[in-house]
C-alpha cells in the first residue's frame, strides 16, 4: 500500500451530506438486467446513513444500460437516438427501482435529472441548489441522473463521474463516494501492471499522479480513470473529500467503514468555505445598496431580503454576483443574486410578501440568500 498524505482518512460515517455514484456495472447485468439484490443491500447503507442523520444523495448510471435491455437493442454502439429512446424508458425503471428499495425504510425518493448546462449556467445552478436544498431538507435521497433523453454531445457531462462531483458541489456536501469497479487509484492499470500500487489517501493531485490515469476497465462504464481525477478534482477544490472504491460487494459502505481498500483524496477546506471563496473571486455585475437595519441582518448571518434594498445599479441576470454596498458607500460583500435587475429594482423597498403582487409571479423570498453571499 502506498500514501500521498500524513492526514488520517475520513470517516464515512461522520459524513453530514453523502453523495453516492453507482456506476452501470454495479447496478446492470447485461444477461439478467437489474441487480436487485445489490440494490437491496445499498438500500440499507442508505437507511443507516440517514438515522445517523446524514443527508444523501445517489447519482445513478444505469437508464440506458435498462432501458436498451427492456427495448431488446442489439449489442454493441447505439445511435444518439437509440441511447435517447433507451434512456426514456430505462429512467422510469431505474428511479421505480430505487423506490421500492427505499421505501420500506420509509424513505421518500426524488428524480433529479440533469444537463451540463444546468450547472454552467448560473441561473440553473442557483434552482437546481434551491430544489436540493428543499427536498434533502424535507429529509428525500434524491436519485440524480444525466437527462439523457435530450442531452446532446455539447451538453453532456458524458460520464456520471464529473456528474457526481458537480453534484457534490452543488449541494455543498463532505463526502463523495465513488462506488467503481477498481478498489482505489493505482500508480498503474492494476490488470495490466502486475507491480501497480494502490494509494490509500491523495492529498494533492500533481502532474505526476495525473500522469498514472489509465483508460476504462469495464465494458460497462464509460468513465475511467482520468474522469475519476477530474471528478476529484472538482471535489476537493469545493470542499468535498473523495473515495474510489469497489462496489460490488454487498453493502459497499459498511465496508468502506469497516477499512474495506480505497483511496480517499484529500479536501481542500470545507464546502461552504470553498463555496465563498469562489463567490469572492467573481467580477460584480451590478450593486445593491442596503439600509442600516439590512447592514445589521447581514452581519448577523442573515439573508437580504428586498425590504432592506435602497437602491440597484447596473445590468444582470439571476444568479450573477452584485457587490453589497452600506449605506455609507462601503462595500459589504458581494452575492449570487436570485432575480435582474429589472425585477431586483421593481422589488426593492418592498415585503417579501409583496413580490407576487409586484412581479406576477411567487417569487423567492430572499433577495440574496446567505449561503451565496461573502459578507
Amino acid at each position: 500500500m502506498a500514501a500521498l498524505s500524513t492526514l488520517s482518512a475520513p470517516d464515512v460515517r461522520a459524513a453530514k451530506r453523502l453523495v453516492i455514484k453507482i456506476g452501470s456495472a454495479l447496478l446492470v447485468d447485461r444477461v439478467k438486467g437489474l441487480k436487485q439484490g445489490w440494490l437491496s443491500a445499498l438500500a440499507l447503507d442508505v437507511a443507516e446513513a440517514k438515522v445517523r442523520g446524514t443527508d444523501v444523495v445517489l447519482v445513478s448510471s444505469g437508464s440506458i444500460a435498462l432501458g436498451r435491455m427492456i427495448l431488446g437493442l442489439p449489442a454493441g454502439p447505439l445511435t444518439l437516438e437509440q441511447s435517447q429512446a433507451a434512456a426514456a424508458v430505462g429512467q422510469i425503471r431505474l428511479a421505480r427501482a430505487y423506490e421500492e428499495v427505499l421505501a420500506p425504510h420509509g424513505i421518500t425518493t426524488a428524480q433529479i435529472l440533469v444537463t451540463l448546462e444546468d450547472t454552467e449556467d448560473r441561473r440553473r445552478y442557483l434552482n437546481s441548489r434551491a430544489t436540493m436544498e428543499t427536498l434533502l431538507g424535507l429529509g428525500v435521497v434524491p436519485i440524480v441522473n444525466e437527462n439523457d433523453t435530450v442531452a446532446t454531445d455539447e451538453i453532456r457531462y458524458g460520464d456520471n463521474d464529473r456528474l457526481a462531483a458537480q453534484i457534490a458541489v452543488t449541494a455543498g456536501a463532505d463526502q463523495l463516494i465513488l462506488l467503481s469497479d477498481v478498489d482505489g487509484f493505482y500508480s498503474a492499470n492494476p490488470k495490466e501492471d502486475p507491480t501497480a500500487e494502490r494509494f490509500d489517501i491523495v492529498e494533492t493531485i500533481t502532474p505526476e499522479i495525473e500522469a498514472m490515469a489509465g483508460d476504462p476497465i469495464s465494458g460497462l462504464s464509460k468513465g475511467g480513470m482520468k474522469t475519476k481525477l477530474m471528478a476529484a478534482k472538482t471535489a476537493v477544490a469545493g470542499g468535498c473529500a473523495m473515495a474510489i472504491m469497489e462496489g460490488s460487494t454487498l453493502r459497499p459502505l459498511k465496508a468502506l467503514a469497516e477499512g474495506a481498500n480505497r483511496t480517499w483524496f484529500v479536501a481542500q477546506g470545507d464546502p461552504q468555505v470553498a463555496r465563498k471563496r469562489w463567490i469572492n473571486a467573481m467580477k460584480d455585475r451590478g450593486r445593491v445598496q442596503v439600509d442600516a437595519g439590512a447592514v445589521v441582518a447581514l452581519r448577523a448571518g442573515k439573508s437580504l431580503l428586498p425590504a432592506g434594498v435602497v437602491v440597484v445599479e447596473g445590468s444582470f441576470g439571476r444568479g450573477e454576483p452584485v457587490a453589497i454596498i452600506g449605506p455609507d458607500g462601503v462595500a459589504l460583500g458581494r452575492g449570487l443574486i436570485r432575480y435582474t435587475s429589472d425585477e431586483a429594482r421593481a422589488i426593492a423597498g418592498h415585503r417579501s410578501g409583496d413580490i407576487a403582487a409586484i412581479l406576477g409571479y411567487e417569487g423567492r423570498a430572499a433577495l440574496i440568500h446567505r449561503d451565496d453571499m461573502v459578507v
